[in-house]
């Protein structure tokens, strides 16, 4: 009887560590299954995420912006000597030009218009000019127009000015001069927080800090509103800096400075 007891004793022990073990296993395909069914629940995907907006949407507010400044710079920039073109016209290989200098006299050759005056206009202006020309030997000629190289002295205005971009030096060209070109300094702009940033050749560049402020206020000295040279670029600080970061630390801002130096 008390071996028939202790034998019940233990088959009860071993039942109750068996609904243990099942009770476990199901809890933890249950957990498994919640965190998962979908990359989205799992927590560290979440975080990964998260985290990740931020970045991405700073990367697009940074293409964006020289996407801007780049485009507004070809639509308004006029053609000059040693400027390289090209002029495509679809389905016509012979008169096509996949790369042609401006002469220093502003003009290129064309094969089926002879000598053609480019200099003085901007790109959308001269396809609408090689549009009118050719129709009369070409029917309904699709053309495109890109500018290769632009080989006037140019510099660059960034930051919280109320038109940032590129400017062409058609003469001397001084600090307050760029900044007034550009439409002057925004309402979140600063005028007494300006950085030149200057190549200096070999990949490096110089920065000097430039109070436009004081120059408007008739308190700076002459050397203060600094002779620009080409390739040098002015930062306007302000509220711009905490949207997308310092510029000088972005991608696109070596890119920029390659450019505006060629």
């Amino acid at each position: 009887m008390k071996r028939y007891q202790a034998r019940r004793i233990i088959n009860l022990s071993l039942a109750a560590a068996l609904c243990c073990v099942f009770a476990s296993s199901a809890s933890a395909q249950t957990a498994s299954k919640t965190f998962g069914d979908s990359p989205r629940d799992k927590p560290g995907a979440q975080a990964t995420g998260a985290s990740a907006t931020p970045a991405l949407a700073y990367n697009e507010a940074e293409d964006q912006m020289f996407r801007d400044i780049y485009r507004g710079f070809y639509e308004t920039y006029k053609i000059g000597p040693s400027d390289e073109i090209a002029i495509r016209i679809v389905n016509q290989p012979d008169y096509s030009l996949e790369r042609v200098e401006v002469s220093p006299v502003g003009r290129i050759f064309h094969p089926l218009l002879g000598e053609v005056e480019v200099v003085g206009l901007t790109v959308p202006r001269l396809k609408q000019k090689l549009l009118t020309d050719l129709s009369q030997y070409i029917i309904d000629p699709n053309i495109s127009v890109s500018l290769i190289k632009a080989n006037s002295a140019k510099i660059g205005v960034l930051g919280d000015i109320n038109r940032p971009g590129i400017l062409v030096m058609s003469g001397p060209m001084t600090v307050l001069d760029a900044i007034s070109a550009s439409g002057g300094v925004s309402s979140l702009g600063s005028q007494s927080n300006i950085t030149l940033v200057r190549q200096v050749g070999g990949g490096q560049m110089r920065t000097m800090k430039v109070n436009v402020k004081r120059i408007l206020e008739g308190k700076a000295s002459p050397e203060e509103n600094v002779r620009l040279q080409a390739g040098d670029t002015l930062i306007v600080h302000g509220n711009l800096k905490k949207k997308i970061g310092s510029i000088t630390s972005i991608v696109g801002f070596g890119r920029f400075m390659d450019f505006i130096l060629r």
